[in-house]
């Protein structure tokens, strides 16, 4: 059996000397441009973009601040506070996209159906910027709450999530517009929500994905690339490595079968934790960000001896 662990290298509590260096030079550059956000700038969110380019700073600032730019003018803080979705019921049918407990490590896992996907049909129902602005949602409430909310449940920081995408029923007419749309939401991840994919699991591909993957995996940097398991009809074994059978739904080859269907019953420990408790690592990350940024800027304030 494959034994699995959460990675520790370039994380918090697990920084070599360099890697040390290069978060303390991104700090301090972005607070001397007046760049540094303390409400969203920890330093997990730093390591992960150090992480995402290697460690290299001036790569990682110009993909934070891009970044940054793009949540600006997508305006996500208030979409993350006010988006509605009334259309979610009829996007489902043709689309299911559900959290659903948490694997091994503790890591909410994220399931996919691309079977029923009809990019026709979908957008006779809503937009595809509609879509993404779904997508943003769900990312920002896993920063906002799953994540925090798993972490408070496994006793350690979870930053990444599981994935399964499973491709039962996607036909050959549908790979092209099915290989866009992977593609269109696969850049939102990689581009502003990185290092927050774990691993994830491509199940039940069909011969033909190769000639889709090829297309795909271009757009894709090689860490990401490494996370992802290409498995056949046969992957039950694969799955139950990293996620209990009691938390992997029936549709699947689990044993989970929610009363009102695991698609929309989005059971995990972010519906048990209590507001108060994420509430109060808000509230504490925000004044040890703050207290980062006023010693930085009164060290470059004061004169040279």
């Amino acid at each position: 059996m494959t034994h699995i662990e959460l990675p520790t290298a370039g994380r918090e509590g697990h920084l070599n000397e360099q890697q040390q260096e290069a978060l303390a030079q991104l700090r301090a550059e972005l607070v001397a441009e007046s760049k540094f956000l303390p409400a969203h700038h920890d330093v997990y969110l730093l390591l992960r973009f150090l992480r995402a380019r290697r460690f290299d700073v001036p790569k990682a600032k110009a993909m934070l601040l891009a970044c940054d730019a793009w949540r600006a003018e997508n305006k996500v803080d208030e979409l993350a506070k006010s988006f509605e979705f009334p259309e979610a019921d009829q996007i489902r049918a043709l689309y299911p996209q559900y959290y659903h407990r948490t694997d091994k490590l503790g890591r909410p896992v994220y399931i996919e159906h691309l079977g029923g996907i009809d990019i026709k049909k979908i957008t006779a129902i809503t937009t595809m910027e509609r879509m993404q602005q779904k997508l943003i949602f769900e990312y920002e409430k896993s920063l906002d709450e799953r994540f925090p909310a798993c972490s408070l449940a496994a006793g350690t920081h979870i930053e990444q999530s599981c994935t399964i995408i499973d491709l039962a029923g996607v036909s050959l007419m549908s790979f092209s517009s099915v290989a866009s749309f992977v593609k269109q939401i696969t850049q939102i991840g990689q581009d502003y929500y990185p290092e927050q994919l774990g691993t994830m699991f491509i199940i039940n591909a069909p011969m033909l994905f190769s000639s889709v993957w090829s297309l795909i995996k271009p757009f894709l940097d090689e860490v990401t690339v490494k996370k992802i398991h290409i498995l056949g009809g046969s992957y039950k074994r694969q799955l139950l490595e990293y996620i209990d059978e009691a938390n992997l739904p029936a549709r699947i080859g689990g044993k989970c079968k929610c009363p009102n269907g695991c698609e929309v019953a989005d059971p995990g420990p972010w519906n048990s934790v209590d507001p108060a408790a994420l509430a109060a690592r808000r509230a504490d990350s925000l004044k040890a960000n703050t207290e980062i940024m006023h010693k930085l800027q009164a060290a470059a304030a004061a004169p040279s001896s």
